[in-house]
């Protein structure tokens, strides 16, 4: 087996978009904690949302992706779904995005928000 090595250059555009458009659990808490402009929006089931959630997030499923309510055009908007195998937060981004509204996604999800032992609003 012959490993093949990346593209450098490709390397570089794609890592500088993954740090423009993704945050973690612990960034976003710091985030929180420190009081900077944000909107942290829950895109999970209202169920879900309602057993437990990031503290001051926002619940916005897929059927009110289109109304883009709560939301905010001024400021960023970082969407978490699940846990990091699941894409509602990366397909609310795009759907999102595309209305306007400046996103982030929270990699890991409500999953790994909850493995960092952060703490839980509901």
């Amino acid at each position: 087996m012959t490993t093949t090595l990346p593209d450098v250059k490709r390397a570089e555009e794609y890592f500088q978009a993954k740090m423009s458009f993704t945050t973690g659990p612990v960034e976003l808490d710091r985030w929180l904690r420190e009081g900077e402009d944000l909107v942290v929006v829950d895109v999970r089931a209202v169920e879900d949302y309602s057993s437990g959630h990031v503290p001051g997030a926002i619940n916005l499923p897929r059927e009110e992706w289109v109304t883009g309510e709560g939301l905010r055009k001024d400021a960023l908007n970082v969407l978490y779904c699940y846990s990091q195998v699941c894409h509602l937060a990366a397909a609310a981004a795009v759907v999102l995005a595309g209305q306007g509204y400046p996103v982030m996604e929270m990699e890991g999800g409500f999953d790994e928000w909850k493995g960092h032992k952060l703490e839980v609003e509901n």
